[in-house]
C-alpha cells in the first residue's frame, strides 16, 4: 500500500466508493436505467481496474493504452515498437479481438496479477475471446512500461466497443491512434474530449500520413487538439510506409515514439508526473459521475415508490374487504345455511356439530381465496400502468393469480382460527364457576355458535334474510350459554384474532409483488451513502493535494 501523506487515506475512500457504486440498486426498468448502468460500470471498471491498483503502487510500471479507429493500423505500429509480431493486424474487421499486453518479462507480476484488470481472464496462447488479455514477455520493451493493444474503439461488435472504453479508462497514458483520412471522424473525438475531461495524459499518433500534405494535415490536427485542451499532448506522426517481410513499418517512421518511450521509461519523475495527472483527473471524474449516478437513483426511487403504493393499496383494500365479508353475513349462506339448518332440526349431535364446523371453515376459506384472486387480478392491472411494472409481469407472469399456495394456507388459517375459537371457549369455561361449558361436546357446540355469531357481526344483525336469522338465533343461543358481555367479548376477541390472520396471509401475499421491487427507503439509503462516499473522496483528494503539493499532482 502507498506511504505517501493522504494517500492511504484516499485508497480508503475510493474503496468505498467502489464499493457502494457496485451495490447501487438499479432493477427497475425505468426511462433512464441503461445509463445509470453505464455510469455505475464506467465507475466500477475505473475503480477497480486502474485507481485503486495505481494508488496501491504509485511506484508501479505504467500502462499505455494503444486505442484508436477501425484501420487506424494500431497493431502495425505497436509491432513496430515492438520490433516483433506480438499483435494481429489485416484488412478484415474487427482485427483485434482479444487485447495483447507487452511488457519487459521484469514487470511480468505486476501485470500478471488480478490487481491489474482482474476481471480480464490472463493467457499466453493465440486466442479470440473479448474478455480475455493475452500477456507476453519482450526484452525489447523497457522496463517500467507496457503496451496493451486494444479493441477499435467504434468496432461493429459490441463488446470490442466495451472492452475499448474499459481499457482506455485504464491507462495511465494514451497512445491515441488515428489515420490521416480518419482523424476528424467524430468518433475518435468522442474519446479524446472526454480524455481531456478527465486530465487523462494522451499522446496522438497521426499514422498513414500521406507524403504530399503531411504538413497541413499535422497542422489541421495540431489546431483541433489545441482547440478541444490537448495542447500539451505529443503529436507524432507516422507517414504511409511498406511495412517489411515480418510485417513491420521502418523504423524511421517509429523511431520517434520508440526513444519517446525509452526516454519516458528512464524519467522516473516524467512518468510520475503522467500518472499523477491521469490518476488525479481519473478520481476527480469517478467523484462526479458518481454524483450524476446519485441523480439517476431519484427515477428508480420514483417507480419503487409508486410501484410499492399500488400493491400496499390494493392489497390493503383486499385485507379489509376479505374482513368485512368475513364478519357480514356473506359466509352464512348456502352450504352454510343448509348445514346449520340441518344441525337445528336433528339435534346438536357430534356428527351434526362438525358437519357445521367443517363447512364454516370452508366457507372462510372459500371466502379469503376468492378475494386474494382478484387482488391479483387488480394488482396486474395497476403494474401495467408502469413501465417499471410492465417489465416486472413480463419477467413473473404468474403474478395475475394468487400465489400457488395460497389456498392452502387459507385453509391452514380457517383451521387455526377455528381452533383460537374453541380455545377461547375453553378459557371461558375455566374461568366460570358454573361449569357449563366443561364437556367437549358443550364447547364444540358454542364453538359453532361462536364462529356464526362472528361470521355476522355479533349485535349487527338485522334484515330477513335466512342467514341472519341464522346468525341471530345463534347469538341468542351462546348468550343463554355465557350471558350477554361474556358472549359480546368472545366475539370480538374471535373477531379480531380473525382480522390480524387475515391481515398476516395478505401481507404475506402482497410479498409476491413487493420483493421483485426494491425497497423504497433502501434505494434512498444507497442513494445517501453513494453522494457521501463521492464527497469524501473528492475532500480527500483535494486535502492529498494540498499536503503533497502540485508537483506530483495529488
Amino acid at each position: 500500500m502507498a506511504s505517501e501523506p493522504g494517500i492511504d487515506e484516499l485508497l480508503t475512500a475510493t474503496e468505498d466508493l467502489l464499493g457502494a457504486v457496485r451495490t447501487v440498486p438499479l432493477r427497475l426498468s425505468t426511462p433512464r436505467v441503461d445509463h445509470a448502468r453505464k455510469l455505475r460500470r464506467e465507475i466500477a471498471d475505473q475503480l477497480s481496474d486502474f485507481v485503486i491498483p495505481r494508488l496501491e503502487r504509485l511506484d508501479a510500471p505504467m500502462l499505455v493504452v494503444v486505442g484508436g479507429s477501425t484501420g487506424a493500423g494500431k497493431s502495425t505500429l505497436v509491432n513496430s515498437i515492438v520490433g516483433r509480431h506480438v499483435s494481429d493486424s489485416g484488412v478484415l474487421r474487427p482485427t483485434t479481438r482479444t487485447p495483447v499486453l507487452v511488457h519487459h518479462p521484469d514487470d511480468a507480476d505486476w501485470f500478471g496479477s488480478d490487481r491489474v484488470l482482474p476481471d480480464l481472464k490472463r493467457t499466453d496462447e493465440h486466442v479470440q475471446e473479448v474478455y480475455a488479455l493475452r500477456q507476453i514477455s519482450s526484452p525489447t520493451v523497457p522496463a517500467g512500461i507496457a503496451l496493451l493493444d486494444a479493441p477499435d474503439i467504434d468496432s461493429v461488435d459490441t463488446g470490442n466497443r466495451e472492452l475499448a472504453e474499459q481499457l482506455l479508462a485504464a491507462a495511465d497514458l494514451w497512445l491515441f491512434v488515428t489515420s490521416a483520412a480518419r482523424y476528424a471522424d467524430q468518433v475518435p473525438w468522442d474519446y479524446l474530449r472526454r480524455a481531456a475531461e478527465r486530465s487523462a495524459s494522451v499522446a496522438v499518433v497521426l499514422d498513414r500520413a500521406p507524403a504530399e500534405g503531411v504538413d497541413d494535415v499535422r497542422r489541421h490536427l495540431a489546431r483541433m487538439m489545441t482547440a478541444r485542451g490537448l495542447s500539451d499532448s505529443p503529436l507524432f506522426t507516422v507517414r504511409e510506409s511498406r511495412v517489411d517481410g515480418r510485417g513491420m513499418l521502418p523504423f524511421d517512421e517509429v523511431g520517434q515514439i520508440v526513444l519517446w518511450l525509452q526516454d519516458l521509461a528512464a524519467d522516473l519523475v516524467g512518468r510520475r508526473t503522467i500518472i499523477a495527472a491521469t490518476l488525479h483527473g481519473a478520481i476527480r471524474h469517478d467523484v462526479f459521475t458518481a454524483r450524476d449516478l446519485a441523480d439517476e437513483l431519484d427515477e428508480q426511487i420514483e417507480a419503487a415508490d409508486a410501484l410499492t403504493a399500488d400493491i400496499e393499496s390494493v392489497y390493503r383494500r383486499a385485507c379489509g374487504e376479505a374482513v368485512s365479508s368475513a364478519t357480514d353475513g356473506t359466509v352464512l349462506r348456502g352450504e352454510v345455511l343448509a348445514r346449520w339448518q340441518e344441525m337445528a332440526v336433528r339435534g346438536e349431535s357430534a356428527g351434526n356439530v362438525e358437519a357445521v364446523d367443517s363447512v364454516l371453515g370452508s366457507g372462510l376459506a372459500f371466502l379469503l381465496v376468492e378475494r386474494a384472486e382478484r387482488a391479483a387480478e387488480e394488482a396486474v392491472r395497476a403494474w401495467a400502468s408502469h413501465r417499471a411494472g410492465r417489465a416486472l409481469l413480463d419477467e413473473h407472469q404468474d403474478l395475475g393469480r394468487a400465489g400457488a399456495g395460497f389456498a392452502s394456507e387459507a385453509e391452514r388459517l380457517s383451521r387455526e382460527w377455528q381452533q383460537h375459537v374453541r380455545d377461547l371457549l375453553v378459557e371461558c369455561a375455566t374461568e366460570a364457576t358454573s361449569g357449563v361449558m366443561t364437556s367437549a361436546r358443550g364447547v364444540s357446540t358454542e364453538g359453532v355458535a361462536l364462529m356464526v355469531a362472528v361470521f355476522a357481526g355479533f349485535g349487527a344483525v338485522a334484515g330477513a334474510e335466512p342467514s341472519i336469522g341464522t346468525a341471530f338465533a345463534a347469538q341468542r343461543a351462546l348468550q343463554e350459554h355465557v350471558g350477554e358481555d361474556t358472549a359480546r367479548k368472545l366475539a370480538d376477541r374471535a373477531a379480531a384474532d380473525l382480522a390480524a390472520r387475515v391481515e398476516t396471509l395478505f401481507d404475506a401475499e402482497a410479498e409476491r409483488f413487493t420483493r421483485l421491487v426494491p425497497e423504497p427507503r433502501s434505494v434512498r439509503s444507497a442513494q445517501r451513502d453513494l453522494r457521501r462516499l463521492a464527497n469524501r473522496t473528492d475532500a480527500v483528494r483535494l486535502a492529498a493535494d494540498i499536503r503533497r503539493g502540485t508537483e506530483e499532482g495529488l
